[in-house]
């Protein structure tokens, strides 16, 4: 089996190069953005035409979701234009292509969790990007699996685990949000979870595409995720003071982008059809250590 992966030096690419790596059976092409760029159509046609991948994996975004308000055209550029190219090239390849998306393609004010058939509005440049992306693949690839998950961390790139403890290394108390509640995921479970339906579909038949919900449970606020962190921290040692995390509301933290203030995602269906469980994200933080 011959898989491409795009982004593959991002949170979820790193680590699916990490894991891929461990499994010889799988010949595996992983490029970063300056390897590939997802918005050139001929570049990205040329190489899966040379590799012939069987599977794309597409982890190349734009993230910043602050930043694309203002860069609204490089975002949708990444966000939409790349994946419609790689779908395009899938398709024309006979590739599965499997893409990971975000909760922002939700507004954020349901009362209990999102399932993939709730109705989507995203509230900001960031969401309108990716769920464009999301629509440009269905309408041209019929054999890809979106993955939308949220909250993801992990020991590659800038996350909110990596910035706690960046803060708490000059601050004795922290204000952390604390209205708006989601899922943390952890980007190795993302990966084992995309190599995983890689596996299935690929050497099992389990032949159901469309979008899948993955995230991490418990379902928490920020402020219990950062608690959580500075427990973690403390009992591995690495802090040698107790950090106070103050809860503050979103009101007290205005940023230029609006968040969802309900982030929780149900894997039940992923849970049927692949029987893949949720991110365990308390046991992905049981060695602190790695996330410098």
């Amino acid at each position: 089996m011959k898989i491409l992966i795009t982004g593959s030096n991002g949170q979820v690419g790193s680590c699916l190069v990490n894991r891929l790596q461990l499994k010889p059976e799988i010949e595996f092409l992983a490029l970063t953005r300056q390897e590939l760029d997802i918005t050139d159509p001929a570049q990205v046609d040329t190489i899966v035409k040379h590799f012939n991948p069987d599977v794309i994996i597409n982890a190349a975004a734009y993230t910043a979701v602050d930043k694309a308000e203002q860069e609204a055209d490089l975002c949708y550029a990444i966000n939409r234009d790349g994946p419609r190219f790689l779908a395009e090239a899938a398709h024309k390849n006979g590739a599965l292509l499997l893409h990971i998306s975000t909760d922002y393609v939700f507004s954020g004010e349901k009362q209990g969790v999102y399932d993939e058939e709730d109705p989507v509005a995203p509230q900001g440049v960031y969401g309108q990007s990716k769920l464009a992306g999301e629509l440009a693949i269905v309408k041209i690839c019929p054999r890809h699996i979106i993955l939308r998950t949220a909250w993801v961390f992990g020991e590659h790139g800038g996350n909110f685990v990596k910035t706690m403890l960046r803060l708490a290394k000059t601050r004795d108390s922290i204000g952390v949000v604390a209205d708006q509640f989601g899922g943390p995921t952890y980007a190795g479970d993302i990966a084992d979870t995309l190599i995983a339906i890689v596996e299935k579909v690929m050497n099992k038949g389990v032949n159901v595409f469309g979008v899948f919900h993955f995230s991490g449970l418990p379902h928490v606020s920020w402020h219990i995720f950062a608690q959580k962190i500075f427990e973690k921290a403390e009992e591995q040692h690495l802090l040698d003071k107790i950090i106070v995390v103050n809860p503050i509301s979103t009101s007290e933290y205005p940023t230029p982008a609006k968040r969802p203030s309900n982030s929780r995602l149900s894997n039940i269906k992923l849970n049927n059809v692949y029987g893949i469980k949720p991110s365990d994200w308390q046991k992905a933080l049981t060695d602190l250590s790695n996330y410098k």
